[in-house]
């Protein structure tokens, strides 16, 4: 069952932990490239800094974001910052996050994200911690996928598996680790079903676009090219 006040915990703990590892960065770190393509760690930085305070739109009943221009533009203008402004915003649009958060009378109602997608109030939390989780593991400085907290890792696959659950593109796919936990996505591909083993963090990866697959054991074809998320 979903649990928003142990999300919104956890949420806590992995933006600690990311203060923690950026605090010890200088100035040059910032502007450095991240894993993500085209933008700096401080694209990251300053995208989970206005994350935080377009949840605090969604908590409050308002738009996620003005526009995507605007959202694309408020990374651009924040990435360049400097070391001390990126951590005081990092820290700050999070506590405005969980002050927000507080305020949420009924965990039970549907709010409207990006794009027009739409979920229960007790999943934003979760959604907040999978940002702060990738986006740690996206500034390549030696937190990696491995790194993250068991139950995270779990979630996420099973999160990400539902994502692709019925898509147009992706065959039937079951998906196995080593510990015999499976989850299934995909179906609404022709062509016969595929299995795929592999590690809970290479699935993970793998399902996020964080990873191409190749430490991944695939039975029954090729695996399945996903759509971007």
């Amino acid at each position: 069952m979903m649990d928003h006040a142990d999300d919104l915990a956890s949420v806590h703990a992995a933006t600690e932990r990311l203060l923690r590892a950026v605090g010890a960065w200088d100035n040059a770190a910032v502007t450095q490239s991240s894993r993500l393509p085209g933008w700096t760690r401080g694209h990251v930085l300053a995208h989970l800094s206005r994350n935080a305070d377009a949840l605090v739109n969604v908590f409050e009943g308002r738009p996620m974001y003005v526009s995507a221009e605007a959202r694309d533009a408020d990374i651009e203008a924040g990435a360049p910052r400097p070391l001390d402004a990126q951590l005081a915003d990092l820290r700050e649009s999070a506590e405005r996050l969980r002050a927000a958060a507080g305020g949420v009378a009924d965990w039970s109602r549907v709010v409207e994200l990006r794009n027009g997608v739409t979920d229960r109030a007790e999943r934003v939390p979760f959604r907040r911690w999978i940002e702060v989780e990738l986006h740690h593991v996206d500034l390549g400085i030696g937190y990696e996928l491995e790194d993250l907290p068991a139950d995270f890792t779990e979630r996420e696959i099973g999160f990400l598996a539902a994502r692709f659950s019925g898509h147009p593109d992706v065959p039937a796919t079951t998906l196995t680790a080593p510990d015999g936990r499976t989850w299934t996505t995909g179906g609404g591909a022709d062509g016969d079903p595929v299995a795929v083993e592999g590690t809970a963090a290479d699935l993970l990866g793998w399902l996020a676009g964080r990873r191409d697959g190749a430490a991944l054991a695939v039975k029954d074809g090729a695996l399945p090219s996903l759509p971007p998320l």
